[in-house]
């Protein structure tokens, strides 16, 4: 079984909606059960919480349903379960990699390293803006789910 997880800061606005919006696809595609995804954060301050109200709301426009999603922390075991972390910035990818044991044999990278003409870029956080940013941010992650999930398919 193939598995992801993405990560931004609080869990909450960009690492959901790439979860959200990856299990939409697979599941349209017929198959999300080879998958195991997940989302986590680099620091623990919203743990327990649900994604925030705009990102709920957005991802819900397109068809997304990410309300039953809670933040949680990146935990040690995180590095066992999953062949594959991806950051959406790179200093996410920078706290990740003091955290990675040695013994990793996964793939840890940004996630837009998967967006053609984006890698090495940051997806911005919505999270202090207006609405607009979170509808921009939408559909940025949307590309890079896009770029990650043909190359999840064709390996």
């Amino acid at each position: 079984m193939s598995s992801v997880l993405f990560v931004c800061t609080g869990n909450i606005c960009r690492s959901p909606t790439a979860e959200g919006i990856l299990r939409h696809k697979l599941k349209s595609l017929g198959v999300l059960g080879r998958f195991s995804i997940d989302s986590a954060a680099t620091h623990s301050y919203h743990t327990g919480h649900p994604p925030d109200d705009r990102t709920v709301a957005v991802a819900r426009e397109y068809g997304v349903e990410l309300g039953d999603l809670r933040a949680r922390a990146v935990m040690a075991g995180d590095f066992q379960d999953f062949q594959t972390i991806l950051a959406m910035d790179r200093n996410h990818l920078r706290i990740l990699k003091t955290m990675t044991p040695d013994l990793y044999t996964g793939e840890l990278r940004l996630f837009l390293d998967y967006c053609p003409g984006m890698e090495g870029q940051d997806v911005p956080d919505p999270y202090y803006g207006e609405i607009r940013g979170f509808h921009d941010v939408y559909a940025l992650i949307e590309r890079g789910v896009d770029g990650f999930l043909r190359s999840l398919l064709d390996s």
